[in-house]
């Protein structure tokens, strides 16, 4: 359905891409509804009344939501809830919040996805863009919806999208110019029937309308990921810490990251890199790849790489405390981001990890575990299945109940030169918020144990 058809649209869900949703089409001058199955929050409901904008909360009423043309759905609502179903079944289209807003939208799209790392590609990349003077943005699941950059009225001529699988299942005409598929390995699951072949599926969804002109950057070490860009037309750069690529792309090679475009071939030793981790080599590569596509030079790059912060809880520095460093690494909910946590520390490590497990298979870390980590702070309600994997291969395995109580076990368990690595494997929902809430308390406690330091050094 083109937008010159649609005149009127349901939006699901009063979150940040349905809220932002209901702000683009208001904009685009579309007749609105609102439909959430919680409460909706004072404050959103005061600006919908604002926005003239007719809305319901606690429930979805179908006849209501038929009436429109089109149904913009939350990506936390499964296409398996009934009331997708009851939609589709009165032939009434359903579609992401991406797929409608990039109809408003001529910028040139960068779109990266993956089970890890897309954050912080991401934010490299638009880092990058924005230091070498390019007019560019980020949104999607960085934070900001695309429908609500759009709807601020501020034009960009490239945007960086980060999207999910869950925002990827229900796109149709949606199509990026640079593609960045950077890894596939089990998350999100229960949401795909527990088939790792579907939730493949709707990763690849990025590439289905891509042509020849457009360009897929993805990592050529990950077997799924092959897999998925084999039919596409559109051209492809590998990414590999494990060899040379086929082609043009990207690659690691001793102390050096190798990168063969169509243009030119370029060096960059890792010591020039902000970000640490054979798995951030693969997220480096891809964002200079991208960039290098839509025209930054070589050495405005270099210059972007000197300044680049990575957001918060991915492998951030927490501080140090008698030559202790703490890393709060809280993003890490699966084992595969824990892998690359522990990959890429040298000093010896005491671990702490733990909270609502997902099912996790540990035998992927197993050997790194042994070869690096002393001890293992478990930090959760139910231990029992890091105890049973990990009794017989750590030193020391202790049980706390808080982010301060795992700090302070930590610290009396490491030695100088030691890492304090949190890299929980799991979900944080137990004793915490979310993922930034667990990280938060860590940093905060590793603080409180660094301003106490001195005082307890003189007693």
């Amino acid at each position: 359905m083109s937008k010159q058809d649609l005149h009127s649209v349901a939006v699901l869900g009063s979150g940040e891409s349905g809220m932002g949703a209901v702000r683009l089409a208001v904009k685009q001058g579309l007749s609105v509804f609102l439909s959430d199955g919680s409460a909706i929050a004072e404050a959103k409901k005061d600006e919908l009344t604002k926005l003239g904008v007719a809305f319901e909360e606690g429930g979805h009423s179908l006849d209501k939501i038929v009436a429109y043309k089109e149904v913009v759905k939350s990506p936390g609502i499964p296409n398996s809830a009934a009331i997708i179903k009851e939609i589709k079944a009165a032939s009434v289209p359903v579609i992401s919040e991406i797929e409608f807003a990039s109809r408003y939208t001529g910028a040139k799209l960068i779109g990266i996805t993956g089970s890890n790392g897309k954050t912080t590609t991401t934010l490299l990349t638009t880092h990058i863009l924005k230091s070498a003077g390019l007019n560019a943005a980020s949104a999607g699941n960085v934070g900001n919806s695309l429908s609500d950059l759009l709807a601020s009225g501020a034009a960009h001529d490239i945007i960086v999208l980060e999207l999910s699988s869950f925002q990827l299942d229900d796109i149709d005409t949606f199509k990026p110019d640079v593609a960045v598929l950077l890894n596939i390995t089990p998350d999100h699951l229960d949401r795909y029937n527990y088939q790792m072949a579907e939730y493949a599926a709707a990763k690849y969804r990025l590439f289905e309308n891509m042509g020849e002109s457009d360009l897929i950057i993805l990592n050529q070490d990950d077997s799924w990921v092959v897999k998925g860009a084999q039919s596409s037309p559109a051209r492809i750069q590998p990414v590999s810490v494990q060899g040379r690529v086929l082609g043009h792309g990207a690659f690691s090679e001793a102390d050096c990251l190798i990168l063969d475009t169509e243009k030119e071939i370029e060096v960059i030793p890792t010591g020039y890199l902000p970000l640490i981790g054979k798995h951030n080599h693969y997220n480096q590569m891809a964002a200079i790849l991208a960039a290098l596509e839509v025209g930054v030079s070589f050495p405005e790059i270099i210059n972007a790489l000197g300044s680049f912060k990575n957001a918060a809880h991915r492998l951030e520095n927490a501080g140090v405390v008698n030559d202790i460093t703490f890393i709060n690494d809280s993003k890490a909910t699966n084992v595969d981001a824990v892998f690359y946590a522990l990959d890429a520390i040298e000093a010896p490590i005491v671990w702490i990890a733990g909270g609502v497990n997902k099912g996790n298979d540990y035998s992927q870390i197993k050997a790194l575990v042994q070869q690096k980590v002393h001890t293992l702070i478990c930090m959760g309600k139910d231990n029992a299945h890091l105890k049973d994997e990990f009794s017989g291969d750590v030193s020391v395995l202790t049980e706390t109940l808080s982010a301060a109580e795992a700090v302070k076990a930590a610290f009396e368990h490491a030695q100088e030169g030691d890492v304090v690595l949190l890299s929980p494997a799991c979900a944080s929902f137990d004793l915490f918020k979310n993922y930034e809430d667990r990280g938060d308390q860590f940093k905060a406690a590793v603080k409180e144990l660094k301003d106490v330091q001195p005082k307890m050094k003189q007693i």
